[in-house]
């Protein structure tokens, strides 16, 4: 098993705030789902947490955002990203959040990605999702990032992030 407290953990997430589809419906969210459950995990293993962001804002509302996002995955784009993590080197595990769009993560955490050099580095990737899963977004880490160890995701859904403790950290101490 892995001691996370350990290991220096890098807690990477995209999350959406606003405007976003929730049990069936458009709902305004306070704090995107994403960001709850890396919060959890930061919580869990002391970890440093980055949040990443577009330069170009995706559009507030929720259905014009996800023909924005269904574009970037069909071009294959890689959105500029507002920040960058100074110190990458220095981390061994990076926790990797994400929605769930269109089956896979945001283009922008695939730039994410491709701005390191992950090779030797555990990636532990999370998505919260609305009934998609993982959907076939593990297999893409791996593609991006085939000198680093993929540990086995976990999907939360959504609409039950703010119950999610307990489930987190029976993932987390699962490793």
């Amino acid at each position: 098993m892995t001691n996370f407290n350990e290991k220096k953990c890098l807690i990477a997430y995209y999350s959406r705030k606003g405007n976003n589809y929730v049990s069936g419906k458009i709902v305004n969210l306070q704090v995107g789902n994403t960001k709850v459950v890396g919060d959890m995990i930061r919580d869990i293993t002391g970890g440093d947490v980055f949040q990443i962001d577009t330069v170009r804002p995706y559009p507030k509302d929720y259905t014009a955002t996800t023909n924005v996002a269904k574009k970037e995955l069909n071009e294959n784009a890689r959105p500029e990203l507002t920040s960058h993590v100074e110190n990458m080197e220095s981390y061994e595990v990076i926790f990797l959040g994400y929605p769930n769009w269109w089956g896979t993560m945001p283009m922008a955490v695939c730039t994410f990605l491709e701005e390191y050099d992950l090779s030797g580095k555990t990636i532990v990737p999370f998505c919260t999702h609305e009934g998609s899963g993982m959907g076939r977004s593990e297999s893409d880490v791996a593609k991006l990032c085939p000198e680093s160890t993929l540990l086995k995701g976990l999907a939360f859904h959504g609409s039950r992030v703010s119950a999610a403790k307990k489930d987190v950290e029976g993932w987390v101490g699962s490793f």
